[in-house]
């Protein structure tokens, strides 16, 4: 017990999977954890632990641990190896006679689910299936951000129009021929490559399509390609990673933009009657908060009330001194407003020349406003894009009336 409670004692602080073995060296039990030092303690806790988890300790010669970037990581890698070793103790330690397994039917377009088998029987003809999984939330947890990098279908039956999936890009809208079997194929093979814990076979056949789209000159399906390379590693580092490359997809198609937008800056106005009126502006890179880059500016040049000019003075301030000290600008500015105050920020940007994709939203209807269109866009509620915006528009003006209520406090107290 020594030995074991040396090597315990040294486990990891982070993520992964742990594997315990039987004197014979063979795998009889997998499981994942987000601090493997912790969870793997808690099986050695004898006034807590179960008869089934105490027969399982009994059993333990030595234990294997896999380091993981994420939780998610951990999950998928965890479903690998229990199909691979079948080890006894995740079958005897789990209640209720099913398991959660991952179904992908043998249709055109196949259909991804999470299914229950009691035995062999269960299966359908010409199906694949991955498990089974100890933990049927979390594998569903699991497709989820799977399903944002490789959309694929889950309806039952094929509708005859898209649905919501569609619409926030879950779903390559098969239903209405958006997508052809064959690339819908490749990402059920992209899927199933993750389930089985080969990521560097993913990253392989990913980057041979690539190179191969790349020298038939169709560059816009390689760049779907790198992008999709790209939310792997993003999916593998960590869920908030994973759902910031969809906002941002989002993002670039609403509004047209060169490229997908990783760096996000939001300028707010806050005044009491003209009285101690203030800027700010928050940074947000690939989704968070940046708060180093986070600006409070007191508003020089503006007497009384006049938004307009305020958020004036800020963008000159800012963009200003940006570009007179050569540092990179933003992807995408948002100024909280309307149409008055993004045409004044637009105007102040073409008095610097300077071009920065520019957009602003009104908080009553939520309408986002574009320079040089009348109509404002509007964005689905549900909208990954959308609630990317609100976040950075929310913190922006936290952070304005944080500031404007310090000065005033300051004010009172002189």
């Amino acid at each position: 017990m020594s030995f074991l409670s040396d090597k315990i004692a040294v486990l990891p602080l982070t993520s992964g999977v742990y594997l315990m073995k039987n004197s014979a060296g063979k795998v009889i039990y997998v499981g994942k954890a987000v601090n493997l030092r912790r969870r793997v303690q808690s099986y050695f806790r004898g006034a807590s632990r179960s008869l089934k988890t105490g027969l399982l300790v009994d059993n333990i010669a030595d234990i294997e641990v896999r380091l993981t970037h994420s939780e998610a990581e951990a999950l998928i890698l965890e479903a690998a190896l229990v199909k691979e070793h079948m080890p006894r103790y995740n079958i005897e330690l789990k209640d209720g006679k099913s398991y959660p397994y991952i179904e992908v039917t043998g249709d055109k377009f196949p259909l991804v689910s999470v299914v229950r088998l009691t035995g062999v029987n269960d299966r359908k003809p010409k199906a694949h299936y991955f498990g089974p999984y100890v933990d049927a939330a979390l594998i569903r947890e699991a497709l989820v951000l799977i399903r944002k990098v490789f959309p694929f279908r889950t309806c039952a039956v094929m509708p005859k129009k898209v649905c919501l999936y569609h619409n926030i890009g879950l779903c390559d809208a098969p239903c209405i021929g958006k997508t052809s079997s064959e690339e819908y194929r490749r990402h059920i093979k992209s899927i199933a490559l993750i389930l089985e814990g080969r990521r560097d076979d993913l990253y392989r056949a990913l980057q041979e399509d690539m190179e191969r789209l790349s020298a038939g000159r169709l560059f816009e399906q390689a760049g779907a390609m790198r992008d999709r390379l790209r939310a792997i590693g993003a999916l593998y580092a960590s869920n908030a990673d994973a759902n910031y490359f969809k906002e941002a997809e989002q993002l670039e198609r609403a509004f047209h933009l060169a490229r997908r937008p990783e760096r996000l800056e939001c300028i707010d106005i806050s005044t009491t009657m003209g009285e101690l009126s203030v800027g700010s502006l928050v940074s947000f890179l690939n989704g968070k908060p940046d708060k180093a880059r986070y600006r409070r500016f007191r508003i020089k040049a503006v007497a009384g009330m006049d938004d307009f000019r305020m958020v004036a003075e800020v963008v000159r301030r800012r963009y200003g001194r940006l570009q007179r000290e050569g540092v990179a600008y933003p992807d995408l500015i948002i100024i909280d407003g309307g149409k008055g105050q993004l045409s004044a920020a637009s105007d102040e940007l073409k008095k610097l020349d300077i071009q920065i994709p520019l957009i602003s939203l009104a908080k009553r209807e939520e309408e986002v406003f574009v320079p040089g269109k009348r109509d404002p866009v509007i964005l689905a509620k549900d909208s990954l894009a959308l609630k990317l915006l609100q976040r950075t528009r929310d913190e922006a003006h936290r952070f304005a009336v944080a500031y404007h209520r310090q000065l005033r406090g300051k004010k009172v107290f002189e």
